[in-house]
């Protein structure tokens, strides 16, 4: 089951980085219609005028497919090897009530969001890279990445009630910090609809906001978070009987500085796509620390 619940999490980031391939490489619109390819053909056909970009575009929802039905495995193995055992199918929804409810949400939550995110994909391009729409994407997807996160994380903690190995206001804290991220991820889906990469090389589809603006604000956003995972993880060292929470908020200090040096180096170097893509990697690990620290604040 946990290893199921591990590969949820990576291809789920996977998704991610391919998503962010299809938009860095302009190649949005490389299959121009959905759910098929081109009229008549579900798959790129050799006369497309759109080039390797068909194929870039193709790959990353042909991946749709793998990352649903890795989903539905994780859920199933979350019924079949953590909540009560039966051979009619009806039990599934008893899962809800049993003593691992704690995996069975985040793991439906992750297979209707797979579903979800092919709806949002088809309406990113029937509107033509609309950057609302693309950001919602990007978002969703983070959500994703944080559920499957949870249900892999909660797995290694005993079933029922977790109590807190911290004080209190440290959790509370940790949970405004989390809010803090939605914040950032948020901000920079909006630097990146206001810069080159829109997604097409055709016809950018753009904010329209200064992006050295928006830049700052992001960075500005991101310094709050800095600030506030220092005192999570300075406050978990304090109050923790073990070392474990502390280690947790390391890791994403950790992560978060690196993810700085890479967005700084993307701003200064005029956003080659290569940077950029691998700062929505790491936006995508930041996610992961964050919910393996707060997991983390629970005693094992």
């Amino acid at each position: 089951m946990r290893r199921l619940l591990l590969l949820n999490v990576v291809v789920e980031v996977l998704i991610v980085v391919t998503g962010g391939l299809v938009r860095l490489t302009g190649s949005g619109l490389g299959c121009p219609t959905w759910p098929q390819c081109v009229p008549g053909s579900y798959t790129p056909v050799a006369h497309q005028a759109e080039g390797y970009h068909r194929y870039i575009e193709f790959g990353n929802r042909t991946l749709t497919g793998l990352v649903g039905w890795v989903a539905l495995a994780a859920l199933y193995a979350v019924w079949r090897w953590s909540g009560p055992q039966r051979e009619q199918w009806y039990a599934v929804w008893r899962g809800w009530g049993s003593a691992r409810r704690d995996l069975v949400v985040p793991a439906v939550v992750v297979l209707a969001g797979v579903v979800a995110q092919a709806v949002i994909g088809g309406i990113t391009v029937l509107t033509g890279l609309n950057p609302l729409i693309v950001s919602a994407h990007f978002l969703v997807s983070m959500v994703l990445v944080a559920s499957a996160s949870l249900a892999y994380y909660r797995s290694q903690l005993p079933a029922g009630p977790a109590p807190l190995a911290v004080h209190p206001l440290v959790h509370r804290l940790g949970l405004v910090t989390c809010v803090v991220a939605g914040v950032v991820l948020a901000l920079g889906t909006v630097v990146t609809g206001s810069g080159p990469h829109s997604g097409d090389a055709e016809t950018p589809a753009r904010y329209g906001f200064d992006p050295r603006t928006i830049s700052w604000l992001h960075a500005d956003a991101v310094m709050l978070f800095v600030g506030l995972v220092v005192a999570v993880w300075l406050a978990a060292r304090l109050t923790a009987p073990t070392s474990l929470p502390a280690r947790g908020w390391a890791a994403v200090f950790g992560v978060t500085l690196l993810q700085g040096a890479v967005g700084y180096t993307q701003y200064f170097t005029g956003l080659p796509w290569v940077v950029v893509l691998g700062h929505m990697l790491l936006a995508s690990l930041l996610v992961v620390a964050l919910v393996r620290a707060m997991v983390a604040l629970r005693r094992v």
